[in-house]
């Protein structure tokens, strides 16, 4: 099995990806372009994206590609994130003069962030990869927000420990394919939908699903870019598309929304606990 993934090795991708299957090869992909065009292209055989984080949020541009492609999700995992502030060996937070991470990581450790006097802080398109990137270049003065994985990867030490706003701080993954990722059977839909401009309109679209005894455990509004003010409607379900409440439930819902999509009906699983040995994806795989 092949597995694409967004970032270096030591991302928090990789280890999402390792939770899918330990055994699998890991593709790194410079962006999540990269990782849909692996997939589609039948490069590797299911690509793991970051989708929300309990602290920072949403990944809004994977929401976007799950529209703009046709690839279904076909699982997901939770990660546990520790983020540490790694730098060369030797180095001592005070020469640190610039800290690099990924924006959601950043966000994640802004409590941290915010007791450090005269440090510039710089985004950039990946944790690991920032930590990659002081190494090479030898930056005595930098410093990487990233994992315990990443330190070992590219050589780095520890100036800081578990520095994440929150201990619960937790990623949740979906994994894209064009076939199954496993036997279990599906538990969670995934479905994106627009709506008409009028009063209850989302009343009247999530009570169709309240209705049957449905649950929704996310409810995300995009914009429809060649629509001003117009948005796509993303929502997870407690069921499988192919449950007769949830068929029902979306063929109602298909009478007035102008655009209904399953984007996958897949297993869901269980947060993952720090120093778990193996995901129940990875043992049904």
């Amino acid at each position: 099995m092949r597995i694409a993934f967004q970032g270096e090795p030591g991302a928090f991708s990789e280890a999402a990806s390792r939770q899918v299957s330990a055994d699998a090869t890991l593709v790194p992909c410079k962006s999540f372009e990269d990782v849909f065009s692996a997939v589609a292209a039948h490069q590797v055989d299911y690509g793991v994206l970051p989708i929300e984080n309990s602290i920072g949020g949403s990944i809004h541009r994977n929401f976007d590609l799950l529209v703009e492609h046709r690839l279904p999700i076909v699982g997901e995992v939770e990660v546990p994130v520790v983020h540490h502030l790694l730098a060369l060996p030797g180095r001592t937070l005070a020469d640190v003069r610039r800290i690099y991470s990924h924006p959601q990581a950043l966000a994640q450790c802004d409590r941290f962030l915010r007791t450090l006097a005269g440090v510039e802080i710089i985004a950039t398109y990946d944790t690991a990869g920032s930590a990659k990137m002081i190494a090479d270049e030898g930056m005595e003065d930098a410093a990487a927000i990233a994992s315990a994985r990443a330190a070992e990867v590219f050589g780095l030490a520890p100036l800081k420990s578990a520095i994440q706003d929150y201990d619960s701080n937790t990623t949740r993954f979906l994994v894209i394919g064009e076939r199954p990722l496993s036997a279990a059977p599906a538990d969670k839909t995934s479905i994106v939908f627009t709506l008409t401009n009028e009063p209850g309109a989302l009343f009247k679209a999530l009570s169709t699903f309240a209705l049957r005894g449905i649950g929704l455990t996310k409810l995300e509004s995009r914009p429809v870019p060649a629509r001003k003010w117009e948005y796509l409607f993303y929502a997870d379900l407690t069921a499988a598309a192919t449950d007769e409440a949830c068929e029902r439930a979306l063929a109602h819902l298909a009478e007035f929304a102008p655009m209904l999509r399953v984007l996958g009906s897949y297993p869901s699983t269980k947060p993952a606990t720090a120093g778990a040995a193996a995901s129940t994806l990875e043992r049904t795989v």
